[in-house]
């Protein structure tokens, strides 16, 4: 019962929105790739791991079905480029990879040592004719010469280099393009000439040919002056250095089958310890398969499927499909199917779906004359299939059969598997393969940091597989709420607690040991567990079953004894218990709650407002040290404006004062600019413009060297930027960088770090949204004092104080360049302040800031 919910889930292909805070913070994969595996090593069978039969119920998802998500495919909506990327330029069909990506450990620093040899006159370089379907067909003979000339009149790319016959004249192709790159450059500024000869002629006609080149002039690098000489030598450099990575790489590999062998290599050398040995050869096996096979199992891997018909399937880069797929299928990587003995009843279903409309219905024309010809296509399956049960099958399947001819996909176990390297590569379940595309396109480029590495997050392959148990668990979870399946949620709120327990039962038992675990605890099981518990408490609240709501809140304080998410559990607890009518029980959770160090930010403020209410005589005679704190009035204005609309629920709309429709901030916004709002300059910023100043003041903090918190190449912050841990960790590099920001040197530093990284990707920072201009008045005018108290309160808690923040920021300038700033929290007709608002609010007036509420109101009618 519980297989055929989720598969009915999987079916639908839709999912739940990761929008509510208390919905998982990632993204699931885009196909049921799951598959759970024995904790035993020598277990080659892959059995299962249970605890329990609820457990296995759950944990246990057929990887046979392969239908992607709509809201976690980012695969998707790159795979075309995938695709068409070799088509993109005129070399890539066939093309060799010099160009290292991100993750790679061989580039070469331009900054080499004085002595570094820079000067490519008089040298050979090995390279390789590429793209030969853009050539002639010329037939090639080792030895052969060849010569190069430019081909700046290329679509696909104007620094492409094209490669000559010296005998007959005619194009044999091009130089990779990495390599024309800087080549081009070089003879188009230097005016240089390059021939070269033919090393090999290999068996296929388009595949790439190995050559090597030399320039034929002698230009004295004493003959160069100044800048022209640094140009020279830079190329060179560059031209060395691409040189040197093709030898790195195997011949003929095209980027995507090399990124993926990175990512293969990267995640066998780094956490080995998690697979078993059989896992281990079958990943390994990989490295062994031919380029056809390689990039063959990669187009698949990337499309939809999971059945294709191997007619259909056709890429120029491919020079044998019908090899490949033998070669696959021998190596475990695929399943195919040619004869109707080979068909059976599971594959039947996801092989229908690959015909047509039309196919479907000349099928029902000969098995059901009867039949309603004009079915969308899935009831065409639906009453193919129900004839399959009527005792049809083996006219289904001849039929069938004859309409796809022979049809392939991935094998369960390697779809599995290989979805499972991805994760362990990118640390999350958001990225895939189309990481490293977005990179060699252009649309991304991440930082530039060390990734030091000392611990595994997953000390052993049964934390993998609980891990991966919990992530069945939250998804079969998410699911369900969106079914209004309330059994089924209810068994995983069950499940969830039970491992939690169970969890904090073996942690108590090894205490006095040196215990292994995750370095941060959102790569644990329990973690998982305590967000699908929470929403079980969400959901119960919405049921009015507030006993059991409380009795899992309590469990989770109980449990997670250093976790930043205590704040908001103990407000719920408190409220659930004011709801059932235990007051004084209420106040005494609150009042505990405030003394516990992991309550912050507008979680403790909630709290000591709930102390202040129900903690009044006879309750409480005495009064909290915090009263007049919380108490302070916060400034506030208030703005006349003419309203659209007044339906409640709905965000308030205003007419502007240049009579344009407009929102509450834009509103104000206009009246803050004018005399009677005293002039000011604004963005309505909320957090956006704060964190892209943090992260530009911080950002040789944000990645410097610090242990285990860079693990991949694919990192837009360090994975501890939440915790404690980031403060603490680069303290010595914090305070004197708060100490010069608070010295007024803030500007310098913010233009230095803008300029040096550019649209480079970092958590928190829009380099679209703020210029460099705006960044740099909001600088001035905040002042050093101010803005290092900030940065100091997002570095020490970045989690609790990253959102919240007012609305508008506002400044403005005094004639010697010196400025002010404030703050200003915008509110509509129907709104209040949250808890986390007010917190910074009340922090901003603590640090000396002017910050306000305004109120935006409609005129008053007499």
């Amino acid at each position: 019962m519980i297989n055929s919910h989720l598969d009915a889930c999987l079916t639908r292909g839709t999912k739940r929105k990761l929008s509510q805070q208390t919905l998982l913070q990632f993204n699931f994969s885009p196909r049921s790739k799951i598959k759970v595996y024995s904790v035993d090593s020598g277990d080659t069978k892959s059995k299962p791991a249970s605890h329990d039969k609820d457990t296995q119920a759950l944990s246990v998802v057929s990887t046979e079905e392969t239908i992607e998500y709509e809201s976690s495919s980012s695969l998707d909506n790159v795979s075309l480029a995938l695709r068409d990327h070799s088509a993109e330029t005129s070399v890539n069909d066939d093309r060799i990879i010099t160009d290292v990506s991100t993750v790679n450990d061989l580039e070469v620093c331009e900054n080499d040592s004085a002595d570094s040899d820079d000067d490519i006159l008089g040298k050979l370089l090995a390279t390789f004719i590429v793209g030969r379907r853009y050539g002639e067909e010329v037939e090639l003979r080792a030895g052969d010469t060849i010569s190069l000339c430019r081909d700046p009149e290329n679509i696909k790319d104007p620094n492409a280099v094209k490669v000559i016959s010296a005998d007959s004249s005619k194009a044999l192709g091009y130089i990779p393009r990495e390599l024309a790159q800087h080549l081009s450059k070089l003879m188009d500024t230097f005016s240089l000439n390059f021939e070269g000869h033919i090393m090999s002629v290999p068996e296929q006609s388009r595949a790439v040919v190995p050559v090597q080149i030399w320039c034929q002039e002698n230009i004295p690098c004493s003959e160069l002056e100044g800048e022209k000489l640094q140009v020279f030598k830079s190329l060179c450099r560059h031209i060395l250095t691409a040189v040197k990575l093709n030898e790195a790489f195997p011949l003929g590999m095209v980027k995507y089958q090399h990124n993926f062998c990175v990512l293969l290599q990267e995640v066998l050398k780094t956490t080995p310890h998690v697979f078993t040995h059989d896992e281990k050869t079958l990943l390994e096996s990989f490295l062994l398969l031919s380029n056809d096979s390689q990039r063959l199992f990669l187009r698949l891997y990337t499309r939809k499927g999971p059945w294709f018909r191997l007619s259909s399937i056709s890429y120029a880069e491919i020079l044998d499909n019908q090899l490949a797929v033998k070669e696959l299928s021998a190596a475990g990587y695929l399943c195919s199917v040619e004869t109707t003995s080979e068909l059976d009843k599971d594959d039947l279903e996801g092989i229908l779906n690959i015909l047509t409309v039309g196919e479907l219905r000349e099928m029902l024309s000969v098995i059901n004359k009867k039949c309603n010809y004009n079915l969308c296509k899935q009831d065409s399956i639906s009453t193919l299939l129900s004839t399959y049960r009527d005792g049809s099958s083996s006219l289904l399947n001849i039929m069938v059969l004859e309409k796809t001819g022979s049809c392939i996909r991935i094998s369960s176990v390697a779809d599995s598997l290989i979805w499972r390297v991805e994760r362990l590569f990118f640390c999350n379940g958001e990225q895939d393969l189309s990481a490293f595309l977005l990179v060699d396109l252009g649309i991304v480029k991440y930082p530039t940091y060390n990734c030091v590495v000392t611990d595994q997050i997953f000390s052993s392959r049964n934390d993998l597989i609980t891990y991966e148990e919990a992530l069945e668990v939250a998804q079969i979870m998410d699911e369900s709420l969106v079914e209004n399946d309330s059994s089924m949620v209810l068994r995983c709120i069950a499940i969830s607690d039970s491992r939690i327990c169970s969890s904090a039962a073996k942690t108590v038992q090894v205490s006095t040991s040196k215990q292994l675990s995750a370095p941060f605890p959102c790569f644990s099981a329990s973690w998982i567990y305590s967000k699908v518990v929470l929403l079980g408490v969400s959901f119960l609240e919405s049921e009015r079953r507030y006993n059991e709501a409380i009795d899992l809140l309590k469990r989770l304080l109980l449990n997670f004894t250093c976790d930043r998410r205590r704040g908001y559990w103990t407000l719920r607890l408190s409220m659930d218990l004011e709801h059932m009518g235990r007051v004084n029980e209420s106040l005494s959770v609150a009042e505990t709650g405030l003394d516990d160090p992991w309550v912050r930010a507008g979680s403790r403020i909630s709290l000591q407002r709930r102390v202040l209410r129900l903690g009044k005589p006879p309750r409480r005679w005495k009064v909290p040290s915090f009263s007049e704190s919380v108490k302070r009035k916060i400034p506030e204005v208030n703005v006349q404006g003419r309203p659209l609309n007044s339906k409640t629920g709905a965000k308030s709309r205003f007419y502007g004062e240049d009579g344009e429709q407009c929102g509450v901030e834009e509103l104000a916004l206009q009246y803050y600019a004018g005399e009677e709002g005293g002039g000011w300059q604004g963005v309505h910023s909320e957090s956006g413009i704060w964190l892209t100043v943090f992260g530009l003041l911080m950002w040789d903090v944000i990645f410097a060297d610090v242990p285990n918190v860079f693990l991949t190449r694919f990192q837009t912050s360090p994975l501890d930027l939440d915790t404690d841990y980031f403060y603490e960790a680069r303290k010595a590099l914090i305070e004197p960088l708060l100490l010069k920001i608070h010295e007024g040197m803030a500007e310098e530093i913010l233009v230095t770090s803008y300029e040096s990284h550019f649209e480079t990707s970092c958590r928190g920072v829009n380099w679209n949204r703020h210029s460099l201009t705006e960044l740099r008045s909001v600088v001035t005018c905040i002042g050093g004092r101010c803005l290092a108290l900030i940065c100091r309160h997002l570095a020490q808690d970045y989690r609790s104080w990253s959102s919240g923040m007012p609305d508008l920021l506002l400044w403005r300038f005094h004639s010697d360049y010196s400025g002010e700033a404030k703050l200003v929290e915008v509110k509509g007709p129907r709104d209040r302040l949250s808890e986390q608002q007010r917190a910074w609010l009340l922090f901003f007036m603590d640090s000396g800031f002017s910050a306000e509420v305004c109120k935006v109101n409609p005129p008053v009618t007499k």
